[in-house]
């Protein structure tokens, strides 16, 4: 997927393929033609950078850097900012960790986000990292499960490693190599964890870090990203929502009642119930895409909202219900929802050109998520969650907890793109259930080290599996040189984006960035004193 969402799954690549330019193929099967606009993971789109700004160079690094299964080398994509570069003061090297996207996606980080921000404070060279597998960075013929297999989080921590350790940046005399040089090494939501991850396994060459909404817990289950959304939505959006799913779930209980729900949403014809509350959880997901910058956030939860909202401006109107043909009675917000789904998501499965509902949003039939061509981007994300990430959205496991999304969503409906898209290889198999210890093992909601800033947003749908968690983890002391910070009203890593006149940013934005400049500055001084006096540890 090009971006990390809550909504994992087959329903979710069912999605990845109507945002795309499709057509049929003589098995019935979707072919991808041409990807959607750029997406990063924080669910926004990217603010467009003129390519020439900043030159694309490429690194290379071996596929396999431990086991010798192959002799295979790729180029690895990176962007460098050299404006506010100064030579001779022991300057450092801010490198963004490019995550789970193109590489391309994080320029804007470069040009007037937290690269630039750092950089400018510091004298710094900026970098965005391209993540093996994705963008350009890609080894591989195609995106098979055993093509897939050097795809994890040891071989591409070691990419970063290799790359600080080695790169010659073109234009610049100085060798600005670690451990030589201090290297700051920022990254944001699964490249937060990757942040952190890298100052714990390479603290030699990882002067520090800055980990922004670091998913550092791996969970199979993440029924708390909704839950999230639940209790911090607009209340009556929450309440419409709870009450509506409540009734869906009711109908769909009884027979007769079955289709007639089904048929509020145009969606009689899928045959899966799962399937049908699996689709009308995808409004849900554009919580993450907010953000403190109109000009790059996504409104899309807030215009969910108001169109379910209707006419019912209190929580106790959320309630209120109509009787439909037959007998049945539902509440207005159903209504509502229904039309939202059939105008913006049901609407979107190109009937006209010969597919069915079902080919558009049932997930049974296994063949069609086996293309494994490297136009398949989507299973490049599928394949870090079926083997160590997990995220599996399910609804809360008891039955007394509020949910916004229905029971049914259950930890098999979620899991099964894992058997359908990644058939066992020949140099590889699929783990039954993710490895989720592959990852907690490297620190968890507990991670922490010298130098190695934990930044997170108040209301960010992924802070339950942060060191900041609410729900699992521990609080701790806020200090210079372990800094551990939580934006007010902050969703998914809202310090990495910036504008050119930082007098123009909200407070709460311009008060984290100077906060990120201050400690990166007291901690390139104890890098300073270090190399002064060799006999002092840092």
């Amino acid at each position: 997927m090009r971006k990390l969402l809550s909504c994992v799954g087959a329903q979710s690549v069912n999605f990845w393929k109507l945002q795309a330019s499709t057509t049929r193929t003589s098995q019935g099967l979707f072919r991808i033609q041409a990807q959607d606009p750029a997406i990063d993971d924080s669910g926004y789109a990217s603010v467009p950078v003129t390519p020439a700004s900043f030159p694309e160079y490429t690194f290379t690094q071996p596929l396999d850097h431990f086991h010798n299964t192959t002799n295979a080398t790729f180029g690895q994509r990176y962007w460098i900012n050299t404006r506010h570069y100064q030579p001779g003061i022991g300057t450092p090297v801010i490198v963004i960790d490019g995550g789970e996207t193109s590489g391309a996606d994080r320029l804007p980080f470069l040009d007037t986000g937290i690269a630039d921000i750092l950089a400018k404070a510091t004298g710094g060279v900026g970098v965005v990292l391209e993540h093996r597998y994705y963008g350009d960075s890609v080894g591989v013929s195609d995106f098979s499960t055993d093509s897939l297999r050097w795809l994890n989080n040891e071989q591409a921590l070691e990419d970063s490693a290799n790359f600080m350790r080695n790169v010659k940046f073109e234009g610049i005399d100085e060798d600005l190599t670690a451990p030589n040089t201090p290297w700051i090494y920022y990254g944001g939501s699964y490249a937060g964890a990757r942040a952190a991850h890298m100052r714990v396994l390479y603290p030699d060459i990882v002067f520090g870090a800055i980990a922004s909404s670091a998913v550092t817990h791996a969970a199979l289950t993440n029924w708390e990203y909704m839950d999230v959304i639940r209790l911090e939505a607009d209340p009556v959006c929450s309440a419409n929502l709870v009450r509506s799913v409540a009734v869906i779930e009711a109908f769909l209980k009884v027979p007769y009642l079955r289709n007639t729900v089904k048929g509020l949403f145009n969606l009689t014809d899928l045959e899966s119930d799962q399937d049908f509350v699996s689709l009308l959880t995808y409004p849900l997901g554009s919580w993450q895409g907010k953000n403190w910058d109109p000009a790059v956030g996504d409104t899309s939860f807030d215009d969910f909202c108001d169109a379910l909202n209707g006419n019912t401006s209190t929580v106790a109107e959320s309630h209120k219900e109509v009787e439909l043909p037959g007998g049945p009675r539902v509440n207005i917000a159903l209504l509502n929802y229904a039309k939202y789904i059939r105008e913006n998501i049901v609407a979107s499965c190109p009937t006209d050109a010969g597919f069915t509902i079902e080919e558009c949003f049932g997930t049974n039939d296994a063949s069609l998520y086996q293309a494994t061509d490297l136009s398949q981007t989507w299973r490049l994300w599928a394949f870090q969650y079926c083997t160590q990430w997990g995220y599996l959205t399910t609804a809360p496991p008891n039955r007394n907890t509020p949910t916004i999304i229905s029971h049914l969503i259950d930890v098999d409906y979620a899991h099964k793109i894992c058997a359908q898209a990644f058939p066992p290889g020949d140099h590889f198999i699929v783990p039954r259930l993710p490895d989720v210890g592959a990852v907690n093992v490297l620190g968890n909601f507990d991670i922490a080290e010298d130098r190695l800033a934990i930044i997170d947003g108040e209301i960010d749908p992924w802070r339950p599996d942060t060191p900041h968690s609410q729900y699992y983890a521990k609080e701790r002391p806020d200090t210079i040189l372990r800094p551990f910070k939580l934006v007010p009203g902050g969703v998914h890593h809202w310090d990495e984006n910036g504008l050119r006149n930082s007098t123009a940013e909200p407070q709460e934005i311009r008060l984290i960035h100077e906060q990120e400049v201050a400690f990166v500055q007291a901690w390139l001084k104890d890098f300073k004193n270090a190399r002064q006096s060799p006999a002092k540890s840092v």
